[in-house]
């Protein structure tokens, strides 16, 4: 069944905690992300209590996604209320959108599902009443996931540690020195635990969602890291040591060698048709 009893509780509890987003539309896709996360992992921890089938390492799992959700939402939270350069950057990009509030329900309900659907490993394992089944698999997925938060939590202090020194151009240091976005490889490894976590798990079309959970991921992460180049190429191309830097260094996987996902030419066709629809 690909959604048991439970499946809306989860549901409920995602879309309560990314409600943010009706406050600022993008918290929808940051801060609330993370809320989501944690507010999952402490609802599955809940229901396993609940329904009866309390596990130590099922509840490690619940704990792992409580402890990403707060460490995310808070680090996005505390960047967009203090940091003015952050802000102004966003409304450079257009990241500071105020859509009408039809179009904020839509995204609400689409997003709240999909974070659900992200963490298939976890939710099939609860409710298909199996925590106590492979656990070798759930082991893994931990150990996979909590690297993932590691790496994230790393490379956002290196990034911030590096701003502060040179805020005038990006971070190339530390994790930095083996691929341009390390914080965004970080999140597709901790997504990446959970779905090996549920490996035997998932059943028939469980197994579809767990995949479209993944790919989701992984396709916003691509989709990230190709606006982090955009606006690192119009920042910083001129200035010394960054070409270099970029055309050396893979941009999300290390030791991958894809460097780029977008080019200067691109940008600057999409600048000129700016332009001109401004004329």
């Amino acid at each position: 069944m690909i959604f048991p009893d439970g499946y809306l509780i989860l549901v409920i509890a995602s879309l309560l905690f990314c409600s943010i987003g009706f406050h600022r539309f993008v918290w929808f896709m940051s801060v609330g992300y993370g809320l989501s996360t944690a507010g999952i992992g402490l609802t599955m921890l809940v229901l396993s209590i609940v329904r009866g089938q309390f596990d130590i390492l099922f509840a490690i799992q619940c704990v792992v996604f409580i402890v990403y959700g707060i460490r995310l939402g808070g680090f996005l939270l505390i960047r967009e209320l203090k940091n003015e350069k952050y802000r102004q950057k966003m409304r450079e990009v257009g990241g500071d959108v105020n859509p009408p509030i039809f179009v904020k329900f839509i995204a609400w309900i689409f997003l709240g599902f999909l974070y659900v659907v992200q963490s298939s490993g976890a939710v099939y394992r609860l409710l298909n009443d199996a925590i106590k089944l492979q656990q070798t698999t759930l082991i893994i997925g931990i150990i996979i996931s909590v690297i993932g938060i590691l790496i994230e939590t790393i490379a956002d202090k290196q990034k911030s540690a590096a701003k502060l020194i040179n805020p005038d151009m990006p971070a190339m240091q530390g994790l930095y020195k083996f691929c341009r976005c390390p914080n965004y490889f970080g999140e597709i490894v901790f997504w990446t635990g959970n779905i090996v976590s549920g490996i035997g798990i998932l059943q028939g079309g469980q197994i579809v969602m767990g995949i479209i959970g993944y790919v989701a991921i992984v396709s916003i992460m691509i989709s990230g890291v190709k606006r982090i180049e955009t606006r690192h190429i119009k920042h910083y191309a001129e200035k010394p040591g960054y070409n270099e830097y970029a055309d050396s260094t893979p941009i999300l996987i290390p030791f991958v060698p894809i460097y780029h996902v977008t080019s200067k030419e691109k940008i600057a066709a999409v600048e000129a048709k700016k332009a001109a629809k401004k004329k």
